[in-house]
């Protein structure tokens, strides 16, 4: 049961710790190039052990050549004296000092040819691990780059939805306000169809009656002669400026027998 619990709270940290790493690639990236560094310091401190091997051998050959001139010296030196026990002593010396010195040198060998294979294989790690951590920011970048691209077509997007809305709404106000119109000039006409001209006629023909009336009672009032109907047609129609109605004319005079 613990260890059932365990592996539930270690996936909760994990998936935890990769939504932070999602949300923060680039922190992500800083922290695995903090992380090459002290790789390669690492690295570069065993290098430099394997060097300091290396320089040791160099200066134990260097030692053993000139203690194989010497005993090679006095070697040929004590046997042209003649002392051979002597000489023997120093050539079995010099003998195993030959052999080490030939071990020491392939020793030397090998380790040069490992530091050389060494150094490249951290040059070549370095170099791609960086051009891995290089193009990672070009990946970032781009995504930004695209993700900024995509909310602006978004809102484009949305800026063309609400201007499309906003069409639709101003053709509602024009067709409410053309119902209106029509509705309005429907009302006017059934308004004028329904006045009686008949009516109309009768009430202007009275008051223009007592309208003679009345100027009938005022040319007696104030002893004016009334002037004949045709008179003042005629008076009438120069005031308003149209042509005098014409006279009729009923042919010559009959004589009376």
């Amino acid at each position: 049961m613990f260890r059932r619990l365990k592996n539930l709270i270690k996936g909760f940290v994990g998936l935890f710790i990769s939504g932070l790493e999602k949300a923060n690639p680039r922190a992500l990236i800083e922290a695995e190039k903090e992380n090459l560094r002290q790789q390669i310091a690492r690295f570069n401190d065993n290098l430099a052990t394997h060097a300091g091997f290396v320089e040791r051998l160099m200066r134990q050959i260097k030692n053993q050549e000139k203690e194989e001139q010497d005993l090679a010296a006095k070697t040929a030196a004590h046997l042209k004296l003649g002392h051979r026990q002597t000489a023997g002593q120093y050539a079995l010396r010099l003998k195993s000092l030959r052999q080490q010195l030939e071990e020491n040198r392939a020793q030397l060998e090998q380790a040069e040819q490992t530091y050389q294979k060494l150094l490249k294989a951290r040059d070549v790690s370095v170099r791609e691990a960086q051009q891995k951590i290089d193009a990672l920011k070009r990946m970032i970048s781009e995504a930004e780059m695209l993700e900024a691209q995509a909310e602006l077509q978004e809102m484009a997007q949305g800026m063309i939805s609400s201007i499309g809305g906003a069409g639709d709404t101003l053709s509602r106000v024009e067709e409410y306000l053309t119902e209106r119109r029509d509705k309005a000039a429907g009302r006017a006409r059934v308004a004028a169809g329904s006045i009686d001209s008949s009516q109309v006629e009768l009430m202007e023909a009275e008051q223009e009656a007592l309208g003679d009336q009345a100027l009938a009672e005022f040319a007696a009032a104030y002893g004016l002669e009334m002037p004949a109907a045709e008179a003042a047609e005629t008076a009438a129609a120069e005031d308003r400026g149209e042509a005098a109605p014409p006279v009729k004319d009923l042919g010559p005079a009959v004589p009376e027998s």
